[in-house]
């Protein structure tokens, strides 16, 4: 089935807060088109000078399951798919507009990667995070192995990537991986309201104050993103990789043999 990238990326604005929400049901899966349909709506935003915040958010029960890789399993099929979306995804931190994440269902994987991107998160306790990577046998990506540590420290950052297990709002909060939690169903209003919050203030300061404190974070990301995708090249030919996948499929558990 033919999609419509520009209408799985839907943008709107509040005062000097837009927001952007990704509609593709159910799953909100991305893939290289809707992504880069996302970062060119964030890029037209960052240009806007009555944009002073951007709400990224996504419809449905599901903030974001990842990656789609049209159901494919061809190593260098996904490994060029894998490329393009993380050329995109440096854009992403590249953009000098403060970002608010709207989590309000599962952000898994690749899905993660996208919530990483921005400043903050708001979620309640109908969301999960999880960095899945090791549960399908691979190594993670979207720049996960800077962005996850840098955040919530390296043990918890091994934690997650370790295990794959899928972490509740609550508990996300609690390491801070998420920066407000709130009731289920009030993501994207405190998500609007601390973006709304940030809009009043000096723009030009803000974006500055951005800068700094973000100085070198797109390098570091693009070179991770380089090593990820090197030993990303290295596990798609694995038979482990393949039993992962295979086992996500049918919703059982894998059973790898380290091959």
């Amino acid at each position: 089935m033919s999609r419509e990238p520009q209408n799985e990326i839907k943008v709107s604005r509040d005062g000097f807060v837009g927001i952007v929400e990704i509609d593709r049901p159910p799953l909100n899966f991305f893939d290289v088109t809707l992504v880069d349909t996302l970062l060119q709506q964030m890029q037209a935003l960052d240009a806007d000078p009555d944009c002073r915040a951007i709400v990224l958010a996504a419809a449905g029960k599901v903030f974001c399951a990842g990656a789609d890789f049209g159901g494919g399993l061809d190593p260098e099929e996904g490994l060029q798919m894998a490329k393009a979306l993380y050329g995109n995804a440096v854009g992403l931190f590249e953009i000098a507009t403060p970002v608010i994440a709207a989590v309000q269902g599962p952000a898994i994987g690749g899905g993660l990667g996208l919530a990483l991107t921005a400043d903050f998160r708001v979620t309640s306790d109908a969301a999960r995070f999880s960095a899945n990577f090791a549960v399908l046998g691979m190594h993670c990506g979207f720049g996960i192995s800077t962005t996850l540590p840098r955040l919530v420290g390296q043990n918890e950052a091994a934690m997650m990537l370790y295990t794959g297990r899928r972490l509740t709002g609550a508990e996300a909060h609690k390491i801070g991986l998420a920066d407000q939690l709130v009731e289920p169903g009030k993501e994207r209003e405190a998500a609007l309201k601390l973006a709304t919050e940030i809009a009043s203030n000096a723009p030009i300061a803000v974006q500055d104050m951005r800068r700094t404190l973000r100085a070198g974070l797109a390098e570091e990301v693009r070179a991770a993103l380089e090593h990820e995708l090197a030993l990303q090249r290295i596990h798609m030919t694995t038979a482990d990789f393949r039993e992962g996948i295979r086992a996500a499929s049918k919703r059982e558990t894998p059973n790898f043999t380290g091959q």
